[in-house]
């Protein structure tokens, strides 16, 4: 497992640089080491840390998302008001219901089928994301109108409003009944996770302030307490729906909120620790793409993704109608609004190990929209936030 630690981090590192070099997105490079290595093609990784996979890929979700927290404004987050609302759940619909319209005459899928395919692809990639709204803000990019805020805030509920739809699709796949309160979950799942995280933030900065510790104990027991609510969703979750994610976001946010001075330096902390964790994360998650495969799907699967973001775009148009936003910073929105990575890495194998009869097609979709859209929107949200939107 060292050996194959060490290739992911210095080979994830060189292919990184040399991305770079090409004015290409690092992650790109780091994708591409992981398809070398993965199964599909050289077979050097070992079988122990392949099994470990989604839990590191998690580990690495949650350094990027309490980093997103620790510099996200509450108040920014609320001066932007139903747009923020909006963008958790609209585009994400509109592009779940373009693959709908797509995908049964294209792929000859049923629109059940179809609609399984939407739920894996439409969740946006926060992993490609966060850390480049967190550049934004720190450079001062939009943040007039609180545009990296609120594209933080949304790509991570919209994650959490994407898996529950797809639950609840695969479940009446299974031939299993769908009930109302599937669906209730979604806002009570965010609801309880932020009322939690806000808890949390405001106990830690309580205890920090009453005891005297390192920044890097502080980080340490950060990250403890984001594994243990990750543990807690898994525990409750079945009972309590609680989203895990946006409690630690929320916490995070919490922590900032009351004391913006040691927020500021713990998301130094993280941004350190983001170096090794952002390598691993997307090696891993090249390591699950199947290339073969996916090119012998044919262009067809190709045409359903590119669609379907076309009306992800007229999604995130549509959240942000009757708002202040100039045309410039509204094409902005849509663009950093189509990587994804991390969702589909995690879950576009399930319905093939459920036996599901779109399984293949699932998985072949579900990787397509890794390699098209995670570089690719990464290269458009670099080269385009300085001619796009405002510095302030």
């Amino acid at each position: 497992m060292l050996t194959s630690l060490a290739l992911i981090f210095l080979l994830g590192l060189l292919l990184g640089s040399i991305a770079q070099k090409l004015k290409l997105p690092s992650l790109l490079g780091m994708l591409i080491t992981g398809m070398i290595l993965s199964p599909y093609a050289l077979n050097l990784l070992d079988d122990k840390l392949l099994s470990i996979s989604l839990e590191l890929r998690q580990l690495a979700l949650v350094i990027i998302l309490t980093r997103a927290g620790l510099s996200l404004d509450l108040k920014d987050l609320i001066k932007v008001g139903r747009p923020a609302i909006l963008m958790c759940f609209v585009p994400a619909c509109f592009e779940i219901l373009g693959i709908i319209l797509l995908a049964p005459s294209l792929l000859k899928v049923s629109i059940l089928e179809a609609a399984i395919i939407g739920a894996v692809v439409a969740a946006v990639s926060p992993a490609v994301i966060v850390p480049r709204m967190i550049k934004l803000m720190e450079e001062g990019y939009g943040t007039k109108n609180s545009i990296p805020s609120l594209i933080l805030a949304g790509a991570s509920v919209d994650d959490v409003f994407v898996i529950v739809v797809f639950t609840a699709l695969t479940s009446l796949a299974q031939g299993k009944g769908v009930e109302v309160y599937d669906f209730l979950r979604i806002p009570i799942s965010i609801l309880i996770g932020i009322i939690i995280g806000i808890l949390l933030g405001y106990m830690l900065y309580r205890i920090f302030k009453q005891f005297h510790l390192r920044d890097s104990a502080k980080v340490i027991i950060l990250l403890g307490i984001s594994f243990l609510l990750i543990e807690l969703e898994r525990r409750i979750g079945e009972f309590i729906p609680m989203s895990g994610l946006i409690a630690i976001m929320s916490m995070a946010a919490s922590l900032y909120k009351n004391n913006e001075l040691l927020a500021m330096r713990l998301s130094d902390k993280f941004n350190r620790l983001w170096v090794a964790a952002e390598i691993l994360l997307f090696v891993l998650v090249g390591a699950t793409v199947n290339l073969q495969y996916a090119i012998s799907s044919g262009l067809i699967s190709l045409v359903v993704i590119l669609g379907a973001l076309c009306f992800r775009m007229i999604g995130v148009y549509v959240s942000l109608i009757k708002t202040k936003l100039p045309r410039k910073e509204r094409i902005f929105c849509m663009i950093a609004y189509t990587p994804k990575a991390t969702v589909q890495a995690a879950i576009g194998a399930i319905p093939l190990s459920m036996g599901l009869a779109c399984g293949d097609i699932v998985l072949t979709v579900a990787v397509l929209s890794i390699i098209v859209t995670a570089p690719f929107g990464a290269l458009l949200i670099d080269k385009t936030y300085h001619r796009l939107l405002e510095k302030q």
